[in-house]
């Protein structure tokens, strides 16, 4: 098999797919209060072309696959989805990222899914602020979704927090506990300037103070993770006294574009080689035509776009709910 690669010999085996645009949350960095006006369903990719793409990716060697929103579990038959999907496109590994609000009401299927990870978006344990984060969810949808998770599944669970100054750095040692009595890694992020209409350079903390803040700073040792080819943008950390990992993905301060495996697929088909670019190739076209060289072909053109560096891709400002993150 020809491993796919771009020109800077990055080799690309994970892709991030969106399966949908729409989120029951507003969170404050993802988009502005009033929210956004929804793709149309006729422009979304459907869960069969979603299946003939990822048959192709396989065939270019990717190895790992992330499905995303928006929120996911939002849209109907994901989870018959996810069971075709194991069957037509065996041997790659998937993945669901979420908001978490969900989980308690398929908490069944999801014990049922194949799934080979869980990543929950929580960024404080504070009821009113996750209030104000969220702009109108409850927190205990995800505290008893993670607990769910953690009790009645096997499957490995991460908990992506992203960090700003002044409203939730001061939960880092919370929600450190919270993961480790879950089962959990915590990943802290770094908040990213992708969207400038939510965007505030006052709320960004680099990883550098992050690590700072940690309960006994000293104990968290850096882990070697390079020889996981599928693995995402984390740096991990392990507690030598009590043995719990940690991520940090320091996307603005020490970016990992030089490591960078990833591609990634709006929910309308559009495949960006970068998460901070406009760019893209729209592979619906040829999803719909079920010409898998075709397909194949607009993949390798999207590649060849892929920036060395983020620096070099921002066009504009975009919305975090319509790419995936």
């Amino acid at each position: 098999m020809d491993f796919l690669k771009d020109r800077f010999e990055r080799r690309l085996n994970y892709v991030r797919i969106s399966i949908t645009d729409r989120c029951n949350y507003r969170c404050v960095y993802c988009m502005p209060e009033e929210g956004l006006q929804w793709i149309p369903h006729d422009r979304i990719m459907t869960y069969e072309e979603i299946v003939f793409l990822a048959q192709v990716l396989k065939g270019v060697g990717v190895e790992k696959i992330r499905f995303t929103g928006g929120e996911p579990l939002v849209r109907k038959g994901f989870f018959p989805f996810l069971d075709t999907f194991s069957t037509s496109v065996p041997g790659v590994r998937t993945v669901l990222t979420t908001n978490g609000s969900l989980i308690p009401q398929f908490i069944d299927e999801i014990s049922r899914s194949g799934l080979s990870g869980v990543n929950v978006s929580l960024d404080t344990l504070d009821e009113n602020l996750f209030r104000f984060i969220t702009r109108g969810g409850r927190l205990q949808d995800v505290i008893e979704g993670v607990r769910l998770l953690s009790e009645r599944t096997e499957i490995p669970i991460k908990i992506n927090t992203v960090l700003m100054k002044g409203i939730n750095d001061s939960e880092i040692k919370a929600l450190l506990d919270f993961a480790r009595s879950h089962r959990a890694v915590l990943r802290l992020i770094e908040f990213m300037p992708l969207d400038d209409s939510v965007w505030n350079k006052d709320l960004f903390i680099p990883t550098s103070d992050i690590m700072q803040r940690l309960p006994d700073p000293d104990r968290w040792e850096k882990l070697d993770n390079s020889s996981d080819h599928s693995a995402g943008p984390a740096r991990y950390f392990r507690n030598s006294s009590t043995g719990q990992r940690l991520g940090l993905i320091e996307a603005v301060s020490h970016h990992f574009c030089d490591s960078c495996n990833r591609l990634r697929v709006s929910a309308s088909g559009i495949m960006r080689p970068c998460l901070f670019s406009e760019e893209g190739v729209f592979l619906r076209p040829a999803l719909l035509s079920g010409d898998a060289a075709e397909v194949k072909a607009l993949i390798l053109r999207a590649v060849s776009c892929k920036p060395g560096s983020y620096k070099q891709a921002r066009s504009g400002a975009m919305h975090m709910s319509r790419i995936g993150g």
